[in-house]
């Protein structure tokens, strides 16, 4: 079983050999050994092939019996409550040796602040704002809409995904208060170092004093904590979380924001009837009132743009434009996995809906995608602009071709064969003009991945027809076309299409699309044999040397003289009879 060969974990092997499981993920390496029992991994669905995060409890560890319930808690928890920032559960595979749960990928906090690669203070404030954002959303969630006590709340119970946003986990003793029976007081010491962040009721009286006071209490407390553990990760705990436990002064702040501190306050007010819940804080947070001490969420940087992109299809085109606007202005100082796994989807997904957007979305993803790591360049920017050349919306098709130059470099020619000729091709008989000469121009950028199939034939059928266009410019950048590919084609197909190609171009009536086919010969001159040369390219362009405009006259000359010197090289290397 190669799959499990570097998971280093005795239960996870035990369980496979005992049971002959086939585990629906396939184990990475370890990432942290979390304080709440529980080892994460980094693995692998088997199913498709994504990145995920397995938690393993060993069931047979001598330490771990007595917590057993704590660990099953977790995972009834976990897979029952859906929310977008509470840790979301996609599998468990359960034995009599271990627990193995399955998430989406995450690391835990602790490890993400020591890795966190923002040495700028201000976009680590904007993170961190963030992230305690998210969290409040789900306390408050779990508190108001479910009626129950986190109990756990600490930076081992939250966990970053990809994106760079904040989940809520850590679920062994969620509960609710109003059940006598609750796991948060019957076991609810049993957490590691639980009484480091149990608030001062607690402490005082046990768990059981929970029963007594507001369902958030003791999470606005642990919140509190958190707070000030991720804006002063080397300071000890505040003075306020031990006996006789005084309120926050000043001198506790440190890099805690001061438009954040008097709520934070708030949070470890040893008064669990006056101590603010986190609904309150996301309330107080959320308010866009001047007030100090207000609008600290509302205001932040990414949380505007994370409710902008959520909303995105359904804002109006104002609210789109001031979004975008803001993408553009700050592009380079967004975190680059939040550009990468949170902005960059965001805007490929609108983009599938088209509009007048899409000229403005689409330089934007390639303005961003500058930043992204080169391993993951194809899936997260040519991926999905690929899939929109299937598109049929013309504001998406035309942004896409007036771009193709900013990525044609990294797309395979698989890729090009496959997945854009069979819709490009479609934009050489649109009814737009200006569709038709997009994708013409956009053909020389492609021609390197195209196939010879394609080259020799289905594009030349498309390139004769452009020739008789009713608009000049097409015709005219259809021959340059032609011009540029010459060399590429095959031998007969050479020898079968340039020259009437490009005679045609001498007779168009538009006079740019005659020198454009003088310059062709010229440009294709290594093209042509000498008896063609001699036959049919001379008298073709000597014609335009009385051409009615003086720009065409120049040219024809110039291309008389260079073919004549050609032919004149030719004829001194024959062989005498």
């Amino acid at each position: 079983m190669d799959y499990l060969r570097s998971f280093g974990s005795a239960a996870v092997s035990t369980l496979v050999q005992k049971s002959g499981l086939n585990l629906p993920f396939s184990l990475g390496a370890k990432v942290y050994s979390c304080e709440t029992f529980w080892t994460l991994y980094d693995a692998t669905k088997r199913e498709d092939g994504s990145l995920v995060s397995v938690f393993e409890y060993d069931l047979t560890h001598p330490l771990n019996k007595s917590t057993i319930p704590l660990a099953r808690n977790s995972l009834r928890k976990l897979r029952t409550i859906r929310h977008p920032d509470v840790l979301r559960f996609i599998d468990v595979v359960e034995s009599d040796s271990s627990i193995c749960i399955m998430t989406e990928r995450v690391r835990p906090l602790p490890l993400a602040l020591s890795q966190s690669s923002s040495s700028v203070p201000r976009e680590r404030e904007d993170w961190l704002i963030w992230g305690l954002h998210r969290i409040s959303v789900a306390l408050a969630f779990l508190n108001d809409s479910a009626s129950s006590t986190h109990g756990n709340v600490r930076p081992s119970a939250v966990f970053i995904t990809p994106s760079g946003e904040w989940k809520l986990g850590g679920f062994e003793v969620l509960s609710s208060p109003k059940d006598d029976l609750s796991v948060i007081y019957t076991m609810g010491g049993l957490m590691p170092d639980a009484m480091a962040y149990a608030p001062p009721e607690v402490k005082k009286e046990g768990w059981s004093a929970l029963k007594d006071v507001p369902v958030p209490a003791a999470d606005g407390y642990a919140l509190g904590l958190l707070l000030h553990a991720v804006f002063n990760p080397t300071h000890p705990p505040p003075p306020t979380a031990q006996p006789p436990h005084p309120p926050p002064q000043v001198s506790s702040r440190g890099a805690i924001p001061s438009s954040v501190f008097p709520s934070f306050k708030k949070l470890l007010n040893p008064n669990p009837k006056l101590r603010m819940s986190p609904k309150i804080l996301l309330d107080i947070g959320m308010a866009e009132s001047d007030g100090e001490g207000h609008g600290f969420f509302v205001n932040n940087r990414l949380v505007k743009v994370c409710a902008g992109l959520d909303g995105f299809t359904l804002s109006s085109e104002s609210d789109k434009a001031s979004l975008l606007r803001t993408l553009k202005e700050s592009a380079s100082s967004f975190p680059p996995e939040f550009v990468s796994y949170r902005i960059l989807p965001c805007l490929a997904s609108a983009l599938e809906f088209g509009g007048a957007s899409a000229a403005t979305i689409v330089p934007l993803v390639l303005q961003f995608g500058k930043n992204v790591a080169p391993d993951d360049y194809g899936s997260i920017i040519v991926a999905p602009l690929v899939k929109l050349f299937a598109s049929t919306d013309r504001g998406t098709r035309i942004a896409l071709l007036d771009n193709l130059s900013d990525f044609a470099e990294k797309l395979d020619k698989k890729t090009v064969v496959d997945k854009i000729w069979p819709n490009l091709q479609t934009g050489f008989t649109d009814t737009v003009a200006v569709i038709r000469e997009a994708t013409v121009r956009a053909i020389i950028l492609l021609s390197p991945k195209l196939s010879d199939r394609i080259l020799n034939n289905e594009l030349l059928r498309h390139l004769a027809r452009l020739q008789s266009d009713p608009e000049a410019s097409i015709r005219t950048n259809t021959c340059i076309l032609i011009g540029r590919l010459g060399p590429s084609l095959g031998y007969n197909t050479k020898r079968k299409v340039l020259v009437p190609a490009f005679s045609m171009a001498l007779k168009d009536s538009f006079v740019h699309a005659r020198v454009a086919g003088v310059m062709a010969f010229m440009a294709t001159a290594e093209c042509f044999e000498m008896d063609d040369v001699a036959g049919k390219v001379v008298s073709a362009v000597v014609g335009a040397t009385l051409d009615k405009e003086k720009l065409v006259r120049d040219q024809a000359f110039k291309a008389v003289e260079l073919f004549v010197k050609r032919l004149e090289a030719h004829a001194a290397n024959m062989v005498t009879l």
